[in-house]
C-alpha cells in the first residue's frame, strides 16, 4: 500500500474514530483551559494594581519622610499547570468562582521591610485603603510558627476592572524582616532537599538561627531609632530641590502682594 502524502492541517477529532463521551471530555478541557487563561490574566492584573499600590507608598514615604520603610518586594501568580495540580490535590471543580474561593494563593506578593515596627505599617497602610477588603490576616511575628518561622500573611481581595465589569480577585501578602526572608529562604531550601523530613539536628540549629534573627531585629530597631527617631516623628523636609530660602522670600513677595490688592468687593 502507498503511503498518503501528508496534509498541513492539524489532526482533528473528526479525523478519527473517538467514542463520544471522549468527544465530549476534550470540549470540557479546551472550555478549562479558556477559562483558566481568563483566571491566570484576572490575577496578573491584580497583583500589578497591588504592586502599583506598595509603589505609590514607597515614593511616598520617601518623598514626604526621607524614608523608606520597603527594602524589596517580589511578586509571582502560580502557573496554569501548578493550578490544576492543586485543583486535583484539593478536589476543587473546574469553576472559577470556586477556585477564587477555594485556593486563595493563585497570586503572591512578597513584601521585604528593614524592620518590624515597618512591616505593621505597611500592612496598616494598605489594608486601610477604600477599595481593599481584609480577608484574612495571621500574625506569625507575634506567634511565630514551631518551627521558627515569622511573617505577617494577610489575604485580601481588590476589585480588578475588566470591559466586562469588576472582579474581586484575592491576593495574598506576605510581610517579613530581612532576617525573617533570610531565614524562611534558607528553611525552605532545607525542606524541600530533605522533601519535608528535616533531620533533628538541622530543625534544632534552624530554631536557633530563628532566635538569633529574632534578636538582630530588635537590636537593629533600637539601634535605628536610637539614631534617627521614629519615622512618625520625623520632621525632615521633602528633599525638592528648593532653598528654604528661596521659598521664604516667595511667600513674603506673595502675602505683600495680596496684602496691597485688598478684600474681594462683593
Amino acid at each position: 500500500m502507498e503511503h498518503e502524502a501528508p496534509t498541513d492541517r492539524s489532526l482533528t477529532v473528526s479525523d478519527v474514530d473517538i467514542p463520544l463521551d471522549t468527544v465530549n471530555d476534550l470540549e470540557q478541557a479546551r472550555q478549562l483551559r479558556r477559562d483558566l487563561s481568563r483566571l491566570m490574566m484576572e490575577y496578573q492584573f491584580a497583583v500589578d494594581e497591588v504592586l502599583t499600590k506598595v509603589t505609590i507608598l514607597r515614593e511616598e514615604f520617601v518623598h514626604l519622610h526621607s524614608y523608606n520603610p520597603i527594602e524589596h518586594i517580589s511578586s509571582r501568580v502560580k502557573t496554569a499547570s501548578s493550578l490544576v495540580g492543586k485543583m486535583a490535590r484539593k478536589n476543587v471543580p473546574p469553576d472559577p468562582q470556586t477556585i477564587r474561593e477555594s485556593i486563595t494563593d493563585i497570586a503572591g506578593i512578597r513584601i521585604t521591610c528593614a524592620f518590624i515596627e515597618d512591616t505593621y505599617r505597611v500592612l496598616e497602610t494598605l489594608i486601610g485603603q477604600d477599595d481593599v477588603r481584609v480577608i484574612e490576616v495571621k500574625d506569625y511575628i507575634a506567634n511565630p510558627k514551631p518551627n521558627g518561622y515569622k511573617s505577617i500573611h494577610a489575604i485580601i481581595e481588590i476589585p480588578v476592572f475588566l470591559s466586562t465589569g469588576p472582579v474581586q480577585v484575592p491576593v495574598e501578602l506576605q510581610i517579613r524582616t530581612i532576617a525573617m526572608d533570610f531565614w524562611a529562604s534558607l528553611e525552605h531550601k532545607i525542606f524541600y532537599k530533605f522533601d519535608g523530613e528535616v533531620p533533628d539536628h538541622l530543625a534544632e540549629s534552624l530554631s536557633d538561627a530563628a532566635s538569633i534573627a529574632e534578636r538582630l531585629d530588635v537590636r537593629m530597631e533600637d539601634l535605628h531609632r536610637e539614631v534617627h527617631g521614629t519615622p512618625a516623628a520625623s520632621t525632615e523636609t521633602p528633599h525638592d530641590g528648593v532653598d528654604d530660602a528661596v521659598l521664604a522670600q516667595l511667600w513674603r513677595q506673595l502675602s505683600a502682594g495680596s496684602q496691597s490688592r485688598g478684600p474681594l468687593s462683593a
